[in-house]
């Protein structure tokens, strides 16, 4: 008899590690949007929050094929994770906190109409941790070499021994993974209150060329915002942060993460030519 070469135990071991996750997968289909997820906890599916639709009724469907209503307990769309509750008993999936090394093989399984799918890629990129353009603290950034259809995202990343070790997800130009550590943490406040808490100052800003750079034009002030009450009017323009030269109104927005609510900044704004300086207690975004 012949001894399997290596290529036949690779498959071999790919298709057993494929296998068992698949149970765990499932099809999150969401006003003639369609993605994957995965079991997180008992009656909890984490799925990716940009492939599920703004409105409508969620439908859950099983490895088994069984399909089950689901309800939003939360999103985040600036970290694209969502959190749904459904009715039943699958054996949620184990995350790996351990980043996967750089060049290291990764599966990723996800679900079409219910059935497992399976890619397989390498991790073309395993970095530190970023801040995504909505504002979303990602634990690491890990990047596959991998082509993702819109339906696959949600499923899991999983290394080659097999441990889950984030979500896919279509980045702007290359499949993203959402990191398990991302994800605990995400998906353990939104299961708790139902959202995420994000910096607010209570203005409408716009961005406006100075001579010298850029800055932000206050639009228009919430009278009972965080930047009403330090005396920041309609017309200022904000050109500085905590002392910094601000250098667009996004980066302003990036800035109020959860860790933000509570902080006092300190914002230059120019008024009628003369620079001034107030300090901003940075509330909570209300849910509206």
């Amino acid at each position: 008899m012949t001894e399997p070469n290596i290529l036949s135990s690779l498959s071999s071991a790919l298709a057993e590690t494929i296998a068992r996750a698949a149970p765990a997968i499932v099809s999150v289909h969401s006003h003639r949007a369609r993605a994957s997820g995965f079991v997180w906890k008992a009656g909890l599916i984490v799925t990716a929050d940009e492939a599920l639709a703004d409105e409508g009724e969620i439908e859950i469907q099983f490895a088994d094929g069984s399909r089950r209503p689901a309800t939003v307990v939360g999103r985040d769309h600036t970290t694209d994770v969502a959190l749904l509750h459904v009715e039943g008993d699958v054996a949620p999936v184990k995350l790996s906190t351990e980043n996967p090394a750089l060049g290291s093989l990764a599966v990723i399984v996800a679900a079409d109409r219910g059935a497992p799918t399976a890619r397989l890629g390498m991790v073309a990129l395993s970095g530190p941790a970023w801040r995504s353009l909505r504002g979303g603290e990602i634990d690491a950034r890990i990047e596959l070499d991998v082509r993702l259809r819109h339906s696959q995202q949600g499923g899991l990343a999983l290394n080659a021994a097999g441990e889950p070790f984030g979500m896919a997800v279509l980045g702007p130009r290359r499949v993203l993974t959402i990191p398990a550590t991302t994800i605990e943490r995400v998906a353990g406040q939104l299961e708790k209150s139902g959202r995420i808490a994000r910096g607010y100052l209570g203005v409408g800003l716009q961005p406006v060329r100075l001579d010298d750079g850029l800055g932000a034009m206050v639009m228009n002030v919430d009278k009972a915002g965080p930047s009403a009450a330090a005396g920041i009017r309609q017309g200022d323009v904000i050109i500085a942060v905590n002392g910094e030269k601000l250098y667009g109104v996004r980066a302003l927005s990036r800035g109020l993460g959860p860790q933000s609510v509570g902080t006092v900044v300190e914002l230059t704004v120019h008024r009628g030519g003369e620079p001034l300086n107030f300090k901003v207690t940075v509330g909570e975004r209300p849910e509206t």
